[in-house]
């Protein structure tokens, strides 16, 4: 009885005591990494939307477009006060407030982040709504009011920013995952 008990151990046995606090820290710094996942991608995502945009800005806005792959794929620099595809031009308060709420729920969401699929895609989202944030409370007409810098341009579809390239992966990902059954605590389970 007593070698069960201790190659099973029992709450009563200093074995099993000894144990417990190993396992629990084990668990916290795989949530912690998660998390550095997600601002990690998040910061590249934006930085690198931020950088783009401003070398487009500085060189690229008031020229004629630049062509990349003939007149299939050419950079040009367009404000973009709307959504996607320019719709909502008047409704530039409310997407900046969306973008705010988003951040918002990514943050409250990370808390409970275990799962490394979850931690990109969010990550994602993360730095593609900020990079759109910071355009419509840092640019011209003014604050929360502000146009997005868009200036990937295919042919026959709308222009859009590394910002959106990141937003558009990410929910594609999540929406990935979610047929997959991940959840972003790390738990699977199949409908």
């Amino acid at each position: 009885m007593a070698e069960a008990e201790r190659i099973i151990g029992t709450p009563d046995t200093p074995e099993a005591a000894a144990d417990e606090p190993e396992q629990i820290p084990a668990e916290r710094p795989k949530g912690r990494r998660r998390i550095a996942v997600l601002f990690a991608v998040a910061a590249f995502a934006y930085v690198l939307d931020l950088v783009s945009k401003m070398i487009v800005v500085a060189k690229l806005e008031h020229h004629a477009p630049i062509e990349i792959i003939g007149d299939w794929l050419k950079f040009e620099a367009i404000r973009n006060a709307g959504a996607a595809f320019g719709f909502g031009e008047a409704f530039t308060v409310i997407f900046t407030l969306i973008a705010a709420a988003v951040i918002v729920v990514i943050a409250r969401l990370a808390r409970r982040l275990y799962s490394l699929p979850w931690a990109i895609a969010l990550g994602l989202l993360l730095g593609g709504a900020l990079g759109n944030l910071t355009d419509r409370i840092f640019r011209s007409p003014g604050v929360f009011e502000g146009a997005v810098v868009d200036f990937i341009a295919p042919k026959h579809f709308a222009v859009f920013n590394l910002a959106d390239s990141a937003i558009v992966c990410g929910g594609i990902l999540i929406v990935l995952l979610s047929f997959k059954g991940l959840d972003p605590d790390g738990t699977v389970h199949k409908d």
